[in-house]
């Protein structure tokens, strides 16, 4: 029993003492290249990033492989859960070598990550507008990319959040007969965010604003509008009523 425990104690002992990951102590790096391959691999995320972080500066600009190391490097510090760092260096590869293979393929994962960070349409949209920033650079510089398409996707998607926080935020001044200020958000909805899904919302709302304030032309002005993007939907026709024999014949 004595020995059993004492093995144990030793195993438990000799693994306690492996030597922490030495990113320094590589002889070259193709052998600090290859270790951090292997970190990965094993998910061991902290030394993959140790390894490439170290080889992104010491590895030449015109080195073939100073590319995939930021490509690694980003990929790890996501796992990590670092995305603001892994957002930085996916896009160092554009920002660096934009003719590279990886170049398109950074931006657009660059623009994941921050769109990760904006967790809440409500929270701060900062990450949210990086996000846009490096998609629709994508499509304006690479715009034959396999993920120019992906990337439209992405955009659409943050329109909606956007348009989805303007709404809340007009909703907000709504409920406490801040008509002005609503009035601003839910039009900023219906300008810069025509095709979203809240937009038909903030029609509504923007409606009820006015005859809050006894806007009538303005109501009118809107009910027009309102019929002519949904000249199908219930609430609206409900809303406005029906359009003028006049218009309806157009």
């Amino acid at each position: 029993m004595k020995l059993r425990s004492f093995l144990i104690v030793a195993i438990l002992a000799s693994a306690g003492c492996k030597p922490a990951f030495n990113a320094g102590a590589f002889p070259s790096s193709e052998a600090l290249y290859d270790a951090g391959v292997k970190e990965f691999n094993a998910r061991r995320w902290e030394n993959a990033i140790r390894a490439f972080e170290r080889l992104t500066t010491e590895l030449s600009p015109r080195d073939p492989r100073i590319a995939t190391a930021y490509y690694y490097l980003a990929r790890a510090q996501d796992k990590h859960g670092d995305h603001l760092l892994a957002a930085k260096s996916f896009s160092r590869i554009y920002e660096l070598m934009p003719q590279d293979s990886l170049a398109d393929n950074g931006l657009f994962e660059s623009g994941i990550q921050y769109f990760k960070m904006w967790h809440k349409p409500v929270l701060d949209a900062e990450y949210g507008q990086d996000a846009i920033t490096q998609f629709q650079t994508l499509e304006s510089v690479y715009p034959d990319s396999p993920l120019a398409e992906r990337a439209d996707e992405q955009l659409k998607k943050l329109d909606q959040w956007f348009a989805t926080k303007d709404y809340e935020t007009g909703y907000h001044y709504l409920k406490r007969k801040a008509y002005d200020s609503a009035i601003i958000y839910f039009k900023d909805v219906i300008r810069l965010h025509p095709n979203a899904p809240k937009t038909r919302d903030a029609y509504l709302r923007l409606h009820q604003a006015y005859k809050a304030i006894n806007y009538k032309e303005d109501m009118r002005d809107l009910c027009d509008a309102m019929r002519k993007a949904y000249p199908n939907d219930r609430e609206v026709i409900s809303t406005c009523g029906p359009a003028p024999a006049a218009q309806a014949s157009q």
